[in-house]
Formats: structure tokens, C-alpha cells, sequence
């Protein structure tokens, strides 16, 4: 799975970006910048890498995302509905009790399930997003586009058994992909694991839903050469901010987050 965005979609946290220098006291220099990819010979690159990948690009959003089925189905999938795309990697194991609570049907998968869930709360909001996100059980990552209103919406589990990269190209775009060589080939140091028990949305940028009162401080990574690296996000547990607030019925979820967003 591979996800190309704009910096005007994807607003990542400046610690993301490596300063390329390395440490004090380090026995190697940088003499050059490393050789980075262009993001859309990436994007190639990773078609012609599988048989059955492919790829959707919405030019007028400055969006790009690239699918390849796996053997099994059911840990990775992609899904499209009424212009909101996702894909999916992992699984949840109480989908069905999720599907009959959000009154969909009991084969939808969980790629369906996510964009469902994500219109709900987008048009009518009637929970907190990470409370939804906590009754979520099982191992899951996804990326979800929503071209009509330009939003992307990235999660991940807290257990660890899904891992989703992202990192900064050098045209600036942000790559989110389960494919560290991908994200490396194209952001050189300034990428980093996307923090477990977290989402990024758009409007509200990154966030812990599992610990929604705390917020999260970056911590700076090193490299086997001594070379500053994007950063880690990790809960600050003495650092709290405001309780995600409920969403009235009519209420835009996504404007409310991102009001809150800005006293983080």
C-alpha cells in the first residue's frame, strides 16, 4: 500500500523532517544529501513491482494511492465509496457486531466498514473519532481519502501488529506506506514508524486515541550511522491537554477536532 499527498493535504509535524547532520562527536559526515526518488517514480516503481497493483491519482487534490492485493484477502484491502477511498491492512475481529451496530451489511469488509464509520462521524458526529477508534479490536492500519473534501484520515493500532511508515519526499509530499524500502527510497532520513494508538487527520493533525487527553512529544532517532532521523511520537503521560468534546448531530466532526487541534 502506498499513499502520496501534498503538503497541502498532509500537514506532518516538522520533527518528521531529518536535518541531515550527524550527531556531536559522530566519526561520519554527511558530505552529500542522500539520493532520494522522485515520489511519482516511486509510485512506478511500485506498480511494475507487482502484477496486480494498481493506482489512482487525483490530480486536482495533489493525491496519489497505489494498492497490490496479497495472497490473503482478508489482511489487506482497498475499498472505494461515494469518492472516499481506503486501504486497509490487518483485521478486526468484532467486524460483525461493528457492522450491525453502524446498520451495514454483515459481508462488508473492513475497508467498507472504515469508510462507513468515517461518514457517519464526518456528517453527523455523534461520538468522540477516538472513541470510535477504541471500540476498534484486532490489529489494523488503513489510510483513508476522502476527495470531495480533500481530507486524509491515517490510523493505527496500538498492539504493534501492523506497522505504517511516513515520511517527507523531497518535493515536500508526504508518503505513507507498510513499506519501509518504499518510504526510504523517497524520504531519505526524514521518515519515521507512525506512532501505534494514533491517528492524523487533515483538519486536526496527529493525535493519540488512546490516551486523547495527553499529548504527544517527538522523540529524535538516530540511525546505525549516527544520522538524525525523523522523529518518534510518543504519549507525554505528564503533559495533558483539553478531553475530546461530543459532537452535536449536526456538527462537522472534523472542524470540531481541528478547533481542538489548535490548543494542543
Amino acid at each position: 500500500m502506498l499513499g502520496i499527498f501534498n503538503k497541502e493535504l498532509v500537514n506532518a509535524p516538522k520533527e518528521l523532517n531529518s536535518p541531515l547532520p550527524p550527531m556531536e562527536g559522530s566519526a561520519k559526515r554527511v558530505t552529500q544529501k542522500p539520493k532520494q526518488v522522485d515520489p511519482q517514480e516511486c509510485l512506478k516503481g511500485f506498480l511494475s513491482a507487482h502484477s496486480n497493483a494498481f493506482s489512482l491519482s487525483f490530480a486536482n487534490n495533489g493525491a496519489a494511492l497505489a494498492f497490490a492485493p496479497p495472497a490473503h484477502p482478508n489482511q489487506r484491502l482497498f475499498s472505494g465509496v461515494d469518492d472516499i477511498y481506503c486501504s486497509f491492512l490487518g483485521s478486526l475481529n468484532n467486524l460483525s457486531s461493528l457492522n450491525k451496530q453502524y446498520g451495514l451489511s454483515k459481508c462488508g469488509n473492513e475497508a467498507l466498514f472504515v469508510i462507513e464509520a468515517y461518514k457517519t462521524l464526518r456528517d453527523r458526529g455523534p461520538y468522540p473519532v477516538h472513541q470510535v477508534l477504541k471500540d476498534l479490536e484486532g490489529s489494523f492500519g488503513f489510510v483513508l481519502f476522502d476527495t470531495k473534501a480533500s481530507t486524509v484520515f491515517v490510523s493505527l493500532s496500538g498492539d504493534g501488529g501492523v506497522k505504517l511508515f511516513w515520511g517527507i519526499a523531497s518535493d515536500g509530499s508526504v508518503m505513507i506506506s507498510d513499506d519501509l524500502d518504499l518510504i526510504k527510497a523517497s524520504c531519505a532520513k526524514s521518515f519515521a514508524p507512525f506512532p501505534t494508538g494514533c491517528m492524523y487527520h487533515s483538519e486536526g493533525g496527529l493525535m493519540s486515541f488512546e490516551h486523547p487527553t495527553n499529548k504527544l512529544m517527538a522523540m529524535p532517532r538516530v540511525d546505525s550511522e549516527g544520522l538524525m532521523c525523523g522523529s518518534n511520537f510518543k504519549v507525554d503521560v505528564y503533559s495533558k491537554t483539553k478531553s475530546m468534546p461530543r459532537v452535536g448531530s449536526e456538527a462537522n466532526w472534523a472542524a470540531v477536532w481541528g478547533q481542538q487541534a489548535e490548543h494542543l
